[in-house]
């Protein structure tokens, strides 16, 4: 652990001593030295995504970050009383001699965000901010903090005070009711659920169809396993290098799958939708501050899949959401047609790229620019159309070599 005290001084409040600024800065290099911490602002519920849950960003450092060279920095902010008023879950690795910082979860996180005290998160200005990233400059070269939500909980996420641009890709995210039928006929017409009637009516021609929230750990594999397979069918068939394929992905799903928050609650949420006990489509999640977060999906290759279970899932996971108090349901990061019923609102996302030192300027300005082709590439039809080609190409040679 390193202390780096503050130079920048503290600001106080004395009208009603909230203690949100801080004044020192700790980095902790291993995620049992940051817990106490952690899971204390988790118990003040602190403004941040589920995905920077203690269980979740250790299970994917245990499982992924540390096998890919990635040692955790995790820079704490602390009150004059010794309390934590903030929480970066950072991860540190070397590229060559540089140092290079970025949020734990790599891919597997689709939201990026600091875990703050909500005090903090609605007072603290970009002064005080840069002057604790400063305190890094011994440290690390450059920070390269990439997918950060502009809001997030009605709050405006604090790393946004900072110099950044936009993401190549966006979030998606509908607000949820009690009551999934007057939620669905606002958001679709009677035609459209006309059609879906006819689609489960067809899928049930194969047999007793079942949507079901896994419960117990054999099942929890069983979806998974089933997932893995699908998964991988598909991303082949679209010329896409399939992310789940790596041993230790599936050992991380697999941990998160059983595993529980501090709360007792389980970490992610497992859905399928089987006919006559074949798992046709499933759906991994993981829920937070009244937000029910999408991680992955698959569907079932073949006659089965033309009837949409998918889309047929998606609906019984939605009115789940609606019938145990869910307010918001969000499908994750990339736009993506499925996504547009229940997902109607595209949530801005942000990448922060920040040089500490000369040497990490270069690593700084090359990301910065590699950011900014990605989503000239994705935001321009005709540059886009030519991606997805390329990708089909590769496909149809990959069945053939």
């Amino acid at each position: 652990m390193n202390v780096i005290p503050l130079r920048h001084p503290p600001i106080s409040d004395p009208q009603t001593e909230v203690e949100a600024h801080a004044a020192r800065i700790d980095i902790f290099d291993t995620f049992e030295a940051a817990e106490p911490y952690w899971r204390a602002l988790e118990r003040q519920h602190a403004l941040g995504t589920p995905y920077q849950r203690y269980e979740f960003m250790s299970l994917w450092h245990h499982h992924i970050g540390g096998a890919a060279g990635v040692t955790p920095f995790i820079v704490v902010g602390f009150s004059r009383r010794n309390s934590p008023v903030f929480l970066w879950p950072f991860g540190r690795r070397r590229l060559a001699q540089l140092r290079i910082v970025e949020f734990l979860g790599g891919k597997h996180a689709n939201f990026n965000m600091g875990l703050w005290h909500r005090d903090i998160a609605s007072t603290i200005d970009d002064i005080e901010i840069k002057a604790s990233l400063a305190q890094l400059k011994g440290e690390a070269d450059t920070l390269l903090l990439t997918n950060q939500p502009l809001t997030w909980q009605g709050a405006t996420n604090p790393f946004a005070l900072l110099s950044h641009q936009r993401s190549a890709n966006s979030g998606f995210s509908g607000a949820l009711s009690s009551n999934f039928d007057s939620l669905l006929r606002a958001r679709t017409n009677s035609e459209m659920r006309k059609k879906l009637r006819k689609k489960l009516r067809a899928l049930s021609h194969f047999g007793a169809v079942k949507f079901e929230r896994v419960q117990d750990a054999e099942t929890a594999r069983h979806v998974l396993d089933t997932f893995f397979k699908q998964k991988s069918e598909r991303m082949q068939a679209r010329g896409i290098s399939d992310v789940f394929a790596a041993a230790e992905v599936r050992r991380f799903l697999e941990a998160l799958a059983v595993a529980r928050a501090g709360t007792g609650e389980r970490l992610i949420e497992l859905y399928c939708l089987s006919v006559d006990g074949v798992v046709v489509a499933t759906f991994g999640g993981i829920i937070g501050g009244g937000r029910f977060c999408g991680m992955f999906n698959s569907i079932i290759s073949g006659r089965l899949s033309h009837e949409s279970p998918g889309e047929l899932l998606l609906h019984n996971i939605v009115r789940d959401c609606c019938e145990r108090g869910i307010s918001t349901f969000d499908l994750g990061v990339g736009q993506a047609q499925y996504k547009n019923l229940f997902c109607g609102n595209a949530d801005p996302l942000f990448d922060s790229f920040l040089s500490l030192t000369r040497a990490g300027t270069v690593v700084t300005r090359a990301a910065q620019a590699m950011a900014a082709t990605k989503r000239l590439i994705k935001h321009t039809p005709a540059l886009w159309s030519i991606v997805r080609g390329a990708r089909r190409l590769r496909a149809r040679a990959s069945i053939f070599s």
